[in-house]
């Protein structure tokens, strides 16, 4: 929580989200079973659905369960005005029961619009599951659509971030974001191209972590996220989530992991 200015997403939300879910120990090591989720609903087996706290004077908005529903085989992340505990707002979040380590993350995106808000794809463990906080980040921040943020954190030290053009408005269409954990290496890609290759094994996540989709703004984080603009409802809508363990075939057609080497 120290660093909230260097703009790491988890760094500002995740500590209180991780109160709510049961934690179990494992290491990135131990991978976790391959999966494809196209949300034809939101299985609470599966996933934990953010519900009735904000996580401080950063974020504007309150985590409701109304904000996280399926429509046409989409997720739908949403943000309005709305008043709900101590906030004017209300906003959704989704994060996985279990932990997942080295392999192929893959999600397909349609990004909220509006200056003051963040529509994100990370994973995330940290002290309140009893480990050090790591973290791996995709961002796109509404004061420019047009760029998605990249950005890991290692025990807690992050000042990686690298923003990467994404070839037109990210909330304007789905745009496919990845990235390969493995030991010693993470990649990044966007649309199949890879943008960012770290091979510097301290600037690498070494737990394993829970898979999370979240859309939340601010009023005072604006030199990162933008000047907050509220001008209706907001969306950000997920069209698949998928998880290859190193060693597993890829999961669906298109998946980075079909043409690794």
């Amino acid at each position: 929580m120290t660093n909230i200015p260097v703009m790491s997403l988890a760094t500002v939300l995740v500590f209180s989200a991780t109160l709510q879910v049961p934690a179990f120990a494992t290491d990135a090591a131990q991978s976790g079973t391959s999966f494809v989720e196209n949300f034809d609903k939101i299985d609470q087996e599966v996933w934990y659905i953010s519900d009735g706290w904000d996580n401080g004077g950063h974020q504007n908005c309150t985590w409701s369960k109304t904000q996280a529903t399926v429509q046409n085989g989409l997720l739908e992340l949403t943000y309005e005005q709305r008043k709900a505990g101590k906030r004017d707002y209300v906003c959704g979040e989704i994060q996985t029961r279990k932990r997942f380590g080295f392999g192929t993350y893959e999600a397909r995106i349609k990004t909220a619009e509006g200056s003051g808000l963040n529509s994100a794809f990370f994973t995330y463990i940290g002290p309140t599951d009893k480990k050090p906080h790591d973290e791996i980040d995709f961002e796109v921040l509404g004061k420019d659509s047009g760029k998605v943020q990249v950005n890991q954190y290692v025990s807690g030290k992050g000042g990686n971030e690298k923003l990467v053009d994404v070839g037109g408005d990210a909330s304007a269409g789905f745009n496919d974001y990845a990235f390969v954990w493995q030991q010693g290496r993470l990649r990044y890609y966007l649309n199949g191209v890879l943008v960012q290759d770290v091979t510097d094994p301290a600037k690498i996540p070494v737990n394993a972590q829970k898979i999370f989709f979240s859309l939340w703004g601010t009023d005072t984080l604006s030199g990162w996220m933008g000047k907050f603009d509220y001008k209706g409802p907001a969306t950000m809508q997920i069209d698949r989530i998928a998880f290859t363990a190193p060693g597993d075939k890829c999961m669906f057609p298109k998946s980075v992991t079909c043409t690794l080497n």
